[in-house]
């Protein structure tokens, strides 16, 4: 039904354009023969044409922007499909080849990622070192044991944590148990593990 708002609200415009021409025309034989007076004209056309022509022009104008709205939003949500999608169905991604596939910015697939995080649809995290995005399960992520590089970190958080050690973001969702753990740095230093 993409688009539905957009073409009714043309129909309703187009149809208050053609009442108020037919309207006006009508008005305009029966004053030229003579068969209707100036004032009569005027009150015609304002009743039977003017006033039908902001109606419908208006509730039209108002189911055009309307429609127009929804289309740039389902655009924004088909968009963020495609990048979960695209991120999901490997497991990791490159945020350049993010950048070129769907044509957005990075920070565009950054505010796209955080808000997926927010929804609760996106769990992984992002290795800025490298610029690559990994889908891991909610479990993985959700626990003091950051899934790059493995160093501990003290709680688990939500949403959006940076490992303290590689400096990763991970997208924890908000439904992680809450543990805690003695912060203990990675077996190998994250210089070493590249």
């Amino acid at each position: 039904m993409s688009g539905s708002g957009k073409t009714v609200g043309m129909i309703l415009m187009a149809a208050g354009v053609v009442i108020f021409l037919i309207v006006t025309l009508f008005v305009g034989s029966g004053l030229t023969s003579g068969q209707t007076g100036g004032s009569g004209a005027i009150l015609g056309i304002g009743l039977f044409g003017v006033l039908p022509l902001l109606i419908l022009g208006g509730l039209g104008g108002y189911l055009f922007t309307q429609g127009k709205r929804e289309e740039v939003e389902l655009a924004g949500v088909r968009k963020k499909e495609r990048l979960l999608g695209l991120i999901q169905a490997q497991g990791r991604a490159q945020l350049n080849s993010i950048i070129v596939e769907l044509k957005m910015t990075r920070d565009e697939v950054k505010q796209d990622i955080y808000e997926l995080v927010q929804q609760g649809l996106f769990t992984g995290y992002i290795d800025w070192s490298t610029n690559t995005f990994y889908s891991k399960d909610a479990s993985q992520v959700g626990s003091n044991k950051c899934p790059n590089c493995g160093g501990v970190r003290e709680l688990v958080g939500q949403g959006i944590v940076k490992c303290q050690y590689c400096g990763a973001e991970l997208f924890i969702p908000p439904g992680a148990p809450q543990t805690t753990a003695t912060p203990a740095p990675p077996a190998t230093p994250p210089a070493a593990q590249a």
